[in-house]
Protein backbone atom coordinates (compact mmCIF):
# COMPACT_ATOMS: atom_id res chain seq x y z
CA UNK A 1 0.00 0.00 0.00
CA UNK A 2 1.46 3.49 -0.84
CA UNK A 3 0.10 6.75 0.75
CA UNK A 4 0.44 10.33 -0.91
CA UNK A 5 -0.83 13.94 0.15
CA UNK A 6 -1.94 15.00 -3.24
CA UNK A 7 -2.72 18.60 -2.10
CA UNK A 8 0.15 20.37 -0.20
CA UNK A 9 1.97 23.85 -0.78
CA UNK A 10 5.66 25.40 -0.12
CA UNK A 11 6.74 28.72 -0.46
CA UNK A 12 6.67 28.24 -3.85
CA UNK A 13 3.02 29.06 -3.98
CA UNK A 14 3.15 32.95 -4.18
CA UNK A 15 1.62 35.46 -2.48
CA UNK A 16 -1.10 35.41 -0.59
CA UNK A 17 -4.65 35.45 -2.00
CA UNK A 18 -6.62 37.10 0.31
CA UNK A 19 -7.88 40.58 -0.15
CA UNK A 20 -5.40 43.37 0.87
CA UNK A 21 -2.95 40.49 2.80
CA UNK A 22 -1.10 39.34 -0.74
CA UNK A 23 1.28 42.75 0.44
CA UNK A 24 2.03 40.75 3.22
CA UNK A 25 2.27 37.46 3.66
CA UNK A 26 2.99 34.57 1.41
CA UNK A 27 0.68 31.31 1.18
CA UNK A 28 3.25 29.17 3.12
CA UNK A 29 6.67 29.43 3.83
CA UNK A 30 7.32 26.14 4.34
CA UNK A 31 10.59 24.73 2.19
CA UNK A 32 10.42 22.05 -0.14
CA UNK A 33 12.66 20.28 1.57
CA UNK A 34 10.96 20.31 5.03
CA UNK A 35 7.30 19.51 3.64
CA UNK A 36 9.43 16.69 2.17
CA UNK A 37 11.02 15.50 5.23
CA UNK A 38 7.80 15.85 7.14
CA UNK A 39 5.71 13.92 4.76
CA UNK A 40 8.02 10.91 4.87
CA UNK A 41 7.24 11.23 8.97
CA UNK A 42 3.62 10.82 8.69
CA UNK A 43 4.09 7.72 6.64
CA UNK A 44 3.35 9.06 2.74
CA UNK A 45 5.61 6.49 0.66
CA UNK A 46 5.41 9.63 -2.55
CA UNK A 47 5.43 12.90 -1.82
CA UNK A 48 4.39 15.60 -4.53
CA UNK A 49 3.95 19.71 -4.44
CA UNK A 50 1.02 21.03 -5.27
CA UNK A 51 2.02 24.83 -5.49
CA UNK A 52 0.04 27.72 -7.34
CA UNK A 53 0.91 27.69 -10.57
CA UNK A 54 3.97 26.39 -9.76
CA UNK A 55 6.35 23.86 -9.74
CA UNK A 56 9.58 25.93 -8.96
CA UNK A 57 9.57 23.15 -5.54
CA UNK A 58 10.35 20.62 -7.33
CA UNK A 59 13.96 21.74 -8.37
CA UNK A 60 14.73 21.32 -4.80
CA UNK A 61 13.35 17.87 -4.37
CA UNK A 62 13.75 16.14 -7.75
CA UNK A 63 16.60 13.94 -6.08
CA UNK A 64 14.64 12.13 -4.52
CA UNK A 65 13.25 9.05 -6.21
CA UNK A 66 9.78 9.16 -4.14
CA UNK A 67 9.09 12.52 -5.98
CA UNK A 68 6.94 13.79 -8.55
CA UNK A 69 6.11 17.27 -9.48
CA UNK A 70 2.48 18.61 -9.68
CA UNK A 71 0.96 21.88 -9.28
CA UNK A 72 -2.57 23.75 -8.51
CA UNK A 73 -3.57 25.51 -11.35
CA UNK A 74 -5.69 28.84 -11.35
CA UNK A 75 -8.18 28.25 -13.75
CA UNK A 76 -11.19 30.47 -15.57
CA UNK A 77 -14.26 28.76 -16.41
CA UNK A 78 -16.69 29.67 -19.30
CA UNK A 79 -18.58 31.65 -16.81
CA UNK A 80 -15.89 33.84 -15.69
CA UNK A 81 -15.53 31.74 -12.00
CA UNK A 82 -11.97 30.52 -10.91
CA UNK A 83 -11.83 27.01 -10.02
CA UNK A 84 -8.43 25.41 -8.60
CA UNK A 85 -7.27 22.00 -10.75
CA UNK A 86 -4.58 19.67 -9.50
CA UNK A 87 -2.25 18.07 -12.31
CA UNK A 88 -0.42 15.81 -11.57
CA UNK A 89 3.34 14.26 -12.68
CA UNK A 90 3.80 17.70 -14.61
CA UNK A 91 6.92 18.14 -16.41
CA UNK A 92 9.03 21.40 -17.26
CA UNK A 93 7.18 22.02 -20.82
CA UNK A 94 4.00 20.97 -20.02
CA UNK A 95 3.77 23.20 -16.98
CA UNK A 96 4.59 26.05 -19.42
CA UNK A 97 1.48 25.04 -21.65
CA UNK A 98 -0.76 24.67 -18.46
CA UNK A 99 0.20 28.34 -18.01
CA UNK A 100 -0.81 29.35 -21.38
CA UNK A 101 -3.93 27.58 -21.23
CA UNK A 102 -5.07 28.15 -17.45
CA UNK A 103 -7.82 31.03 -18.83
CA UNK A 104 -9.20 29.23 -21.33
CA UNK A 105 -11.05 26.14 -19.87
CA UNK A 106 -11.78 24.17 -23.45
CA UNK A 107 -8.21 24.25 -24.08
CA UNK A 108 -7.09 23.44 -20.97
CA UNK A 109 -9.17 20.83 -20.97
CA UNK A 110 -7.85 19.32 -24.35
CA UNK A 111 -4.15 20.33 -23.77
CA UNK A 112 -4.64 17.67 -20.49
CA UNK A 113 -6.12 14.77 -22.17
CA UNK A 114 -3.89 15.17 -25.43
CA UNK A 115 -1.00 15.02 -22.63
CA UNK A 116 -2.62 12.14 -21.02
CA UNK A 117 -2.13 14.08 -17.33
CA UNK A 118 -4.44 13.23 -14.53
CA UNK A 119 -6.10 16.47 -12.95
CA UNK A 120 -8.48 16.55 -10.18
CA UNK A 121 -11.23 19.32 -9.46
CA UNK A 122 -10.25 20.94 -6.28
CA UNK A 123 -12.61 22.30 -3.01
CA UNK A 124 -15.35 22.58 -5.11
CA UNK A 125 -17.77 23.36 -2.67
CA UNK A 126 -15.62 25.91 -1.11
CA UNK A 127 -15.76 29.81 -1.27
CA UNK A 128 -12.40 30.20 -1.82
CA UNK A 129 -11.76 30.90 -5.37
CA UNK A 130 -15.21 33.05 -5.14
CA UNK A 131 -18.94 32.73 -6.36
CA UNK A 132 -19.80 29.54 -8.01
CA UNK A 133 -22.78 29.67 -11.01
CA UNK A 134 -25.36 26.80 -11.97
CA UNK A 135 -23.81 26.34 -15.50
CA UNK A 136 -19.99 25.72 -13.91
CA UNK A 137 -21.65 22.73 -12.75
CA UNK A 138 -22.60 21.34 -16.27
CA UNK A 139 -18.92 21.40 -16.73
CA UNK A 140 -17.84 20.03 -14.09
CA UNK A 141 -20.07 17.04 -13.90
CA UNK A 142 -18.56 15.74 -17.40
CA UNK A 143 -14.71 17.75 -17.51
CA UNK A 144 -13.07 15.92 -14.50
CA UNK A 145 -12.29 12.70 -13.95
CA UNK A 146 -11.64 13.33 -10.27
CA UNK A 147 -12.83 15.19 -7.32
CA UNK A 148 -10.85 16.14 -4.20
CA UNK A 149 -13.39 14.60 -1.98
CA UNK A 150 -11.65 15.41 1.59
CA UNK A 151 -9.88 18.49 1.44
CA UNK A 152 -7.91 18.58 5.12
CA UNK A 153 -9.22 22.51 5.86
CA UNK A 154 -12.58 22.12 4.62
CA UNK A 155 -15.34 21.08 7.07
CA UNK A 156 -17.15 18.15 7.18
CA UNK A 157 -20.04 19.14 5.24
CA UNK A 158 -18.32 20.48 2.53
CA UNK A 159 -16.27 17.31 1.79
CA UNK A 160 -19.59 15.54 1.98
CA UNK A 161 -20.85 17.83 -0.60
CA UNK A 162 -17.86 16.69 -2.89
CA UNK A 163 -18.55 13.52 -2.12
CA UNK A 164 -22.16 13.09 -3.62
CA UNK A 165 -21.26 15.07 -6.67
CA UNK A 166 -18.00 12.49 -7.11
CA UNK A 167 -20.58 9.60 -6.62
CA UNK A 168 -23.16 10.76 -9.23
CA UNK A 169 -20.48 11.36 -11.44
CA UNK A 170 -18.98 8.07 -11.05
CA UNK A 171 -15.64 10.13 -10.36
CA UNK A 172 -12.12 8.93 -8.84
CA UNK A 173 -12.42 10.65 -5.44
CA UNK A 174 -8.79 12.01 -4.07
CA UNK A 175 -7.80 13.30 -0.91
CA UNK A 176 -5.15 15.96 0.52
CA UNK A 177 -4.53 18.43 3.39
CA UNK A 178 -4.22 21.19 1.45
CA UNK A 179 -1.52 22.20 3.92
CA UNK A 180 -0.13 25.70 4.24
CA UNK A 181 1.89 24.89 7.27
CA UNK A 182 4.11 21.89 7.95
CA UNK A 183 1.76 20.70 11.38
CA UNK A 184 -1.03 20.26 8.68
CA UNK A 185 1.34 18.41 6.29
CA UNK A 186 0.08 14.93 5.81
CA UNK A 187 -2.94 14.85 8.05
CA UNK A 188 -4.94 13.96 5.21
CA UNK A 189 -4.01 11.72 1.57
CA UNK A 190 -4.84 9.61 -0.69
CA UNK A 191 -3.67 5.44 -0.56
CA UNK A 192 -3.42 2.78 -3.15
CA UNK A 193 -3.24 -0.61 -2.49
CA UNK A 194 -0.68 -2.50 -4.04
CA UNK A 195 1.13 -0.14 -5.66
CA UNK A 196 5.03 0.23 -5.00
CA UNK A 197 6.34 3.09 -7.07
CA UNK A 198 4.72 5.98 -8.57
CA UNK A 199 3.42 4.26 -11.74
CA UNK A 200 1.63 1.79 -10.46
CA UNK A 201 -0.02 4.29 -8.02
CA UNK A 202 -0.67 6.42 -10.86
CA UNK A 203 -2.08 3.81 -12.65
CA UNK A 204 -4.53 2.32 -9.38
CA UNK A 205 -5.79 6.62 -9.59
CA UNK A 206 -6.78 6.50 -13.13
CA UNK A 207 -8.49 2.59 -12.63
CA UNK A 208 -10.29 3.90 -9.79
CA UNK A 209 -8.28 2.25 -6.45
CA UNK A 210 -7.68 5.27 -4.31
CA UNK A 211 -8.80 5.46 -1.24
CA UNK A 212 -9.30 8.81 0.68
CA UNK A 213 -7.83 8.65 4.42
CA UNK A 214 -7.71 11.28 7.26
CA UNK A 215 -9.23 14.42 8.63
CA UNK A 216 -11.14 16.71 7.50
CA UNK A 217 -10.63 20.53 8.50
CA UNK A 218 -12.50 22.31 11.57
CA UNK A 219 -12.24 25.75 12.95
CA UNK A 220 -9.27 25.35 15.02
CA UNK A 221 -7.51 23.57 12.81
CA UNK A 222 -7.78 26.63 10.85
CA UNK A 223 -7.23 29.01 13.06
CA UNK A 224 -4.11 27.08 14.69
CA UNK A 225 -2.59 27.77 11.08
CA UNK A 226 -3.21 31.25 9.98
CA UNK A 227 -1.42 31.50 13.35
CA UNK A 228 1.31 29.61 12.42
CA UNK A 229 1.49 31.44 9.07
CA UNK A 230 1.23 34.82 10.77
CA UNK A 231 4.50 33.95 12.89
CA UNK A 232 6.49 33.35 10.11
CA UNK A 233 5.08 36.63 8.62
CA UNK A 234 6.74 38.03 11.77
CA UNK A 235 9.96 36.08 11.06
CA UNK A 236 10.33 36.97 7.60
CA UNK A 237 9.67 41.14 8.17
CA UNK A 238 9.91 42.23 11.71
CA UNK A 239 8.58 45.28 10.96
CA UNK A 240 4.95 43.34 10.50
CA UNK A 241 5.53 42.97 14.23
CA UNK A 242 3.75 46.18 14.65
CA UNK A 243 0.38 44.33 13.71
CA UNK A 244 0.85 42.30 16.61
CA UNK A 245 -2.71 43.32 18.36
CA UNK A 246 -4.52 42.62 14.82
CA UNK A 247 -3.61 38.94 16.02
CA UNK A 248 -6.35 38.69 18.63
CA UNK A 249 -8.41 39.09 15.59
CA UNK A 250 -7.45 35.73 13.85
CA UNK A 251 -10.25 33.75 15.88
CA UNK A 252 -13.02 36.07 14.66
CA UNK A 253 -12.06 36.16 11.22
CA UNK A 254 -11.65 32.33 10.47
CA UNK A 255 -15.02 31.98 12.33
CA UNK A 256 -16.54 34.35 10.32
CA UNK A 257 -14.82 32.06 7.06
CA UNK A 258 -16.22 28.93 8.71
CA UNK A 259 -19.72 30.52 8.57
CA UNK A 260 -19.58 31.26 4.88
CA UNK A 261 -17.78 28.27 4.00
CA UNK A 262 -21.19 26.21 5.89
CA UNK A 263 -23.54 28.62 4.08
CA UNK A 264 -21.81 28.23 0.65
CA UNK A 265 -22.27 24.50 0.83
CA UNK A 266 -25.47 24.49 2.25
CA UNK A 267 -26.77 26.35 -0.90
CA UNK A 268 -24.38 24.43 -3.76
CA UNK A 269 -24.86 21.33 -1.58
CA UNK A 270 -28.77 21.30 -2.05
CA UNK A 271 -28.78 22.70 -5.51
CA UNK A 272 -26.80 19.20 -6.39
CA UNK A 273 -29.34 17.34 -4.30
CA UNK A 274 -32.47 18.50 -6.07
CA UNK A 275 -30.78 16.71 -9.16
CA UNK A 276 -28.92 19.58 -10.57
CA UNK A 277 -26.45 16.97 -11.72
CA UNK A 278 -28.39 14.20 -12.64
CA UNK A 279 -26.49 12.08 -15.08
CA UNK A 280 -23.26 10.03 -14.22
CA UNK A 281 -20.27 10.12 -16.62
CA UNK A 282 -16.65 9.72 -16.42
CA UNK A 283 -15.81 10.96 -19.76
CA UNK A 284 -12.39 11.97 -20.52
CA UNK A 285 -13.02 13.65 -23.68
CA UNK A 286 -13.85 17.39 -24.15
CA UNK A 287 -16.59 16.41 -26.59
CA UNK A 288 -18.74 15.33 -23.92
CA UNK A 289 -18.58 19.27 -22.22
CA UNK A 290 -20.69 21.94 -22.82
CA UNK A 291 -20.31 24.00 -25.83
CA UNK A 292 -17.93 21.77 -27.53
CA UNK A 293 -18.64 20.11 -31.24
CA UNK A 294 -18.31 16.64 -31.39
CA UNK A 295 -15.06 14.99 -32.45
Amino acid sequence: MMRCDLHVHSLHSGKCTTPFLGALCKESYSSPLEVYARLKRQGMGLVTLTDHDSIAGGEELQCYPDFFPSEEVTCTMPSGTTIHVNVFDVAERQHVELQRRRRDLPALLAYLREQQLLFSLNHVFSSLTGRRRAEDFDWLRVAFPAIETRNGHLLPANNSCATRLARQGDKIQLGGSDAHTLASAGSTYTEVPDARNKEEFLTGLRCGKARVRGESGSYWKLTRDVLLVTRELMRERPWALLLAPLVAGIPVVTLLNYVQEVAFARRWGSWVNRGGVPERSRRWSVRSAPGEASV
